[in-house]
Order: structure tokens, then sequence, then C-alpha cells
């Protein structure tokens, strides 16, 4: 079905707001990358098994993702721009509670403040940067995603060059990043009520002169039900990065922390510029396109990875994160255009609930890194991207080109 989108909006790109959010973004992400690039070290203080690493992993992405469904409902009817700062403050309480923490379970409730703490920053954060974006959401939505992927990515860095030689303890040292990320939630909640009334204004006219039919309830449920697991399997692919990554390469090439972690940076970072290349893309070729593309297109890729050699598995997960990573930003856009009225939800959505059924799966897959090991995970990890033939199911949507 081919429909025209009802979201054209030729306001101004309010592109400093789109820098402080993407800013905002990698400081959040960069202390939630803290947790799984500490699992080598806690799994070393604590004599952790897989299982239990899984276990922190699925505490962590449960709290960060019930809330955000929730929370998006409740602020596209009643928009609260500070309410990424709360967020912000749980994160900074649960990352200061890592870092004394002196048992299992005490790691598990500081991992869920953290995961709390990002289930109330997301859906606030995407409506303001789909207002923020003008007629260029791909932009945008890259922008955002950028910081959000490059903060993951520093994660392992920081792990390396901090948390190794200083242990435990030196997590607290992040609650600067929480602090200055409060400040700058703060200079843009300030200024979210001009852009969202501009935003709003500019929508309505383009809704004015929209002829194209609406979409049907079963179609919207159709496609945001294609989306969501398209971003669920991208999601459990890259779980089984950012949880087991390091442990595959000490396995199996006899990797040292840091070298594993400098690893584990390079194929984040990889997401980072994907991301960003997915967004722009998207907004000349189309967000279907995109989807396609990056979604089915690294199977070939990812059949082949377990059986390379230290050489090739560097190279491929880079080609792998890059080519899967530039998916989000349009899966994110496409929900928003079938679901035009509901940013806050399809944000808790898409970030929240996703990430959720992400951090069960890779605590699933803990399971089986357990009984089978490592290397098994990442064989059968290998044909989540067929899930991409899924896409064809998609409403086809005329969008508006910024």
């Amino acid at each position: 079905m081919t429909v025209a989108s009802p979201t054209g909006t030729p306001t101004r790109t309010y592109l400093a707001v789109l820098v402080m959010l993407g800013t905002t973004h990698l400081l959040n992400d960069l202390m939630q990358s803290l947790i799984p690039a500490a699992y080598p070290i806690l799994k070393e203080a604590y004599q952790l098994d897989f299982v239990q690493i899984g276990m922190i992993t699925m505490t962590f992405q449960i709290a960060g993702s019930l809330l955000q469904p929730v929370i998006g409902m409740v602020t596209d009817r009643h928009p609260a721009p500070y309410s990424p700062v709360v967020g912000m403050m749980f994160t900074l309480s649960g990352l200061v509670s890592l870092a004394f923490a002196q048992s299992y379970a005490t790691i598990l409730v500081s991992v869920a403040l953290i995961g709390i703490g990002s289930s109330i920053f997301h859906p606030e954060a995407t409506r303001m940067a789909r207002y923020a974006a003008g007629g260029r959401q791909g932009l945008a939505q890259g922008i955002f995603q950028v910081g959000g992927q490059a903060g993951g990515a520093l994660g392992p860095v920081f792990a390396a060059v901090i948390i190794v030689p200083f242990g435990q303890n030196s997590l607290s040292w992040f609650a600067v990043a929480a602090l200055l990320s409060i400040a700058l939630l703060i200079w843009i909640g300030s200024k979210q009520r001009q852009i969202s009334a501009e935003f709003v204004s500019a929508r309505k006219a383009a809704k004015t002169g929209t002829t194209g039919p609406l979409l049907s309830p079963s179609t919207i449920a159709l496609g945001l039900f294609v989306l969501t697991f398209l971003m669920f399997t991208k999601n459990v692919y890259g779980e089984s990065f950012r949880s087991f990554y390091t442990f595959y390469l000490m396995e199996r090439f006899g990797l040292s922390i840091p070298s594993a972690q400098m690893m584990l940076f390079i194929f984040l970072l990889a997401s980072a510029v994907g991301a960003l290349i997915g967004g722009i893309v998207g907004d000349r070729i189309g967000r279907y396109r995109i989807i396609c593309i990056s979604v089915l297109g690294p199977l070939p890729l990812t059949l082949i990875l377990p059986y390379v050699d230290l050489f090739w598995t560097g190279v491929l997960t880079v080609m792998i994160n890059l080519i899967m990573a530039s998916a989000f930003a349009s899966i994110l856009i496409y929900a928003m255009e079938i679901l035009p009225n509901r940013i806050g939800l399809i944000g808790g959505l898409f970030y929240g609930l996703n990430f959720g059924l992400g951090g069960i799966a890779a605590a699933l897959l803990g399971v089986l890194a357990e009984s089978y090991g490592v290397e098994t995970v990442y064989h059968i990890c290998s044909f989540l991207p067929l899930a991409g033939l899924l896409a064809w199911f998609l409403p086809r949507i005329e969008e508006t080109k910024g």
C-alpha cells in the first residue's frame, strides 16, 4: 500500500539543539556501556558465570524497557521537557552504586537504576529530536543516534584505560558525565516549547494539502509489528557482541582484556558511523530501501564470521555493524510516519521494549554460552539477518523529502 506521509514539516532545522541532544545521548549511552564493558572485571571479582552475566544484561534491559512505552504515552498527552533530567539523576545514582557494589545483588539493583534512567531519558529526547529536525528527519535522527552509538563505543575504551587499571571504584568518576548531561538537558528543555509549537503549526499546514489515504488500523498494526521484529533481531545480534564479544575474542584468539575491549570499541564505533550514514542516505533514497539493505544485507557476512581468523573477524564485524546500524534511524522515522501522533510512544517502544527483549535474549544467549560455548552463540546469531525478508510486508509510504 502506498500512502502520502502527513508529517512533512518545512520548519527550520535547529542544528545546535540536535548537537546538544546527540551529546547528551552520547553521555547517557557511555554510562550505560560501562556495564558490559566492566563484565570481565566483575566476572573475575565476583566469580560470575555466563548465566549471571546474562542476568545482569537482562536486569538492565528490562528496567530500561518496561517504563519507556508508558512514559512515552504519558508524555504524548502531557509533554515533560525536563523529564530527561530526572532520568539522568537515576543513572547517576545507579552508576555510583555500581562503583561501590559489594555483592551480586547490589550489582543487579545498580544496573536496574541505570536502566530506569534510560527509560525516562529516551522518549522525550526522541520527541525533541523529531521537533528540532525541520524537514531533515534522517539527519536529525542520524545525529541523535550517532551520539548514542559513539557513547556506546567509548565504554570499552574507558574500561580498558580506566576501569581495568583502577578497578571497579573508578566507575564513580563518570558521575561527571551525568552532571554535564543534566546541565545540557536543562538547556534543551528550555527550548522545547518554542520548537514544538513551530513543529505542530507546520504539520497542521502540511496536513491541509494532504490528499493521500490514511493508513488503516490493521496496516498500522502490521507495519509496527514488522518494524518491531526487525529492530528486535538487530538488537539481539548487537547484544551478542556487547555482552559476549570480548569473551569470544579472548577464548578463541587468546586476546588480553584490553585488546578485546579495543576490538569491541572498533565494532561499536562502526555503529556510530552507520547510524549517521543511514539517516542521511535515508533522506535521499527513502527509508524502505535503507531498511531492506541494512537488515538483510549483512547475512552473507554474518554466516562467514564464525569461520574466519582474527584479522577477518575484525574486518567482518566492522562491516556487519556498519550496515546493520544504518537501519535504526530509518526504522524509527518509518514508525513515526506510520503513527505520527504518538512520537513518545514510538520512542518508548523502539528504545524500550526492543532493548528489553534484546536483554531477555542476552540472558538466553548466556545460557547457551555457558552450556555449549561462546562460539555457538555466533553460529546461531549468524542467521538473524534473515528476518529482513519481512520488510516486504511494510506499507509503502511516499516520504516527503526534506
